[in-house]
């Protein structure tokens, strides 16, 4: 936390609509990926929660630009990047929501 910098603490929702959508075919530097790990490209969505905020970040395990269109619920998970010997490493993704209950996406 940034102590004496006047942020505050707001809870989030963890759902929200695609607001924009591309594939990635870079390699992004390690810690996201393991140096030594092949690239295998991954879509990554801007996603617009109820609360206003857009939030960048990848799409889930499985999912592809093929998956996603702008308007469509996502809702954030939390899948392992990849594991090493120091231990597992862990990202938040987007995952799109089959069943589209609207909830706290209006």
């Amino acid at each position: 936390m940034c102590e004496g910098v006047g942020f505050e603490s707001v809870e989030l929702g963890r759902r929200g609509r695609v607001w924009s959508y591309t594939d990635a075919q870079y390699q992004p530097p390690p810690p996201y990926i393991a140096a030594h790990e092949v690239h295998v490209p991954f879509a990554l969505a801007a996603v617009e929660l109820p609360e206003g905020l857009v939030v960048l970040g990848q799409v889930a395990d499985g999912f592809g630009v093929a998956e996603l269109s702008v308007g469509a619920v996502v809702e954030l998970v939390v899948e392992t990047l990849y594991a090493d010997e120091s231990g597992e490493r862990t990202i938040w993704r987007w995952k799109p929501v089959v069943d589209d209950g609207d909830e706290e996406t209006s």
